[in-house]
């Protein structure tokens, strides 16, 4: 067989296999988890083949490494781990490390000057590193934009707050834009003035392509859905949940989500069918439409307890809840685990047993196949099925200890969330990063 005739062969192999993908995307095995909740942001781990109990209370590592603090979950892509962290001696620095993700040695570091300034929680940087395409992105608490090459960490371009951009950081800083990579661009709810809110970037050069809105920014990554036959960029800011034309930042959409007390809205927007479920510690929970015959928005319901503990409906301060055909799965103010009924919030049960019910609790949930697999704030992580006639815990074992830098109560906390990659799972405190097999046997 010449040259020729291989590389043809190659082609159609590989246009057999777009077609395929297309046609069949349900059985799709998406191996790595190149971003924020996975490879299309929906906390959907498609892997097959995994434990469906632990042997042991206490998970076994096949490796761990030191890292510093931070609060952003680590990504997997291309057989490298990238995490970021901060450093305060001798000066205070953000960091962003490549580690190897089948041994857990370190690739490469970089880091660049960080001086936080008035920042709750300075703990470290908030939001994940994206791949994508031989690029790795990564956004720091005070609003420092970087673009690397993802194998070799040199700089490609970086965006600085003060310098390119005039970022007004809330009082947990910039943590809503797990950057998202959507064709040629790269867009971040970034929080600068005037009118940027929301940027998109050229993802290969960082030139400016647009900028949109003059609303407070928020902690709630954005996501790209369907409606009506057009991609819409949905993003949930300090001030609405709004629907925009990811390609130019037209505005198609608005709905007031106006904050009772401050800007605290966390958790990712979660799609089922043309149903859209927002949830946040003080302002309760909202249940919108997306019609499918035009763009816009239409409030199903919205419901609000009378204060974080005496809650109505969900009340979620980290924890993206999980939408399940008509029920909804989250973790309320305090930890306690819901079931919603979706038509209308009616809480149909609670459950205490899968995170411990204090203030700010988080459980990160993701779905597999018939199962869901949850990792909790102390460091345990958990095999369970959800329905609406309970929580049914299959297993349960410990993966790493929480940290005090994260929250300072107790033994403290792990509230990054774990990335599922190669059947496996890699999770983070603020001393190091691991990684287990999470295979069947």
């Amino acid at each position: 067989m010449n040259r020729s005739t291989r590389i043809a062969l190659r082609s159609l192999v590989a246009s057999l296999t777009i077609i395929g993908s297309c046609w069949f995307a349900p059985s799709v095995v998406a191996d790595d988890w190149p971003q924020w909740r996975g490879p299309t942001r929906d906390g959907v781990w498609h892997e097959q083949n995994l434990l469906k109990s632990f042997p042991d209370p206490q998970i076994q590592l096949k490796w761990k490494t030191k890292i510093s603090n931070g609060y952003s979950a680590p990504i997997v892509a291309d057989g490298r781990v990238y995490v970021t962290d901060r450093v305060v001696e001798p000066t205070e620095v953000e960091r962003v490390l490549c580690i190897d993700a089948e041994t857990g040695a370190p690739i490469w570091t970089k880091e660049y000057a960080c001086k936080y300034r008035s920042v709750g929680y300075p703990d470290g940087p908030r939001a994940a590193v994206t791949v994508s395409d031989g690029l790795a992105y990564s956004l720091g608490t005070m609003g420092h934009l970087r673009c690397y090459d993802a194998a070799s960490g040199d700089l490609i371009w970086k965006k600085d707050p003060g310098v390119d951009y005039d970022v007004q950081e809330p009082i947990w800083g910039i943590t809503s834009s797990p950057p998202l990579v959507d064709g040629d661009l790269l867009i971040v709810q970034l929080g600068a003035q005037p009118d940027a809110c929301i940027i998109a970037l050229d993802r290969r050069t960082g030139e400016e392509r647009w900028r949109a809105l003059n609303d407070q920014v928020s902690y709630s990554a954005p996501i790209i859905l369907e409606q009506a036959g057009r991609r819409v960029l949905v993003c949930w800011t300090g001030d609405h949940i709004v629907g925009l034309d990811p390609a130019t930042g037209e505005v198609y959409w608005k709905h007031e989500t106006p904050p009772l007390r401050m800007v605290i809205n966390v958790p990712t927007p979660v799609l089922e069918g043309d149903r859209l479920f927002l949830s946040c510690f003080y302002d309760g929970s909202y249940m919108l439409r997306l019609p499918q015959d035009r763009l816009g928005i239409e409030e199903i319901w919205q419901r609000r307890g009378r204060n974080e503990k005496d809650t109505d409906a969900l009340h979620a301060m980290i924890s993206t809840p999980v939408f399940i055909g008509d029920y909804v799965y989250g973790a309320d103010s305090y930890g306690q685990l819901r079931c919603l009924d979706a038509s209308n919030g009616d809480r149909i049960w609670e459950d205490t047993t899968a995170v411990p019910v204090e203030c700010w609790a988080t459980i990160h949930t993701v779905r597999n196949e018939d199962r869901v697999w949850m990792f909790n704030d102390q460091g345990e992580l958990i095999i369970a099925k959800l329905s609406p006639e309970g929580f049914h815990e299959i297993s349960r074992a410990k993966l790493l200890e929480p940290s005090t830098g994260q929250l300072d109560r107790g033994k403290g906390v792990a509230w990054s969330h774990p990335a599922y990659a190669n059947k496996h799972v890699f999770a983070r405190n603020d001393t190091e990063l691991v990684c287990a097999d999470l295979s069947a046997k």
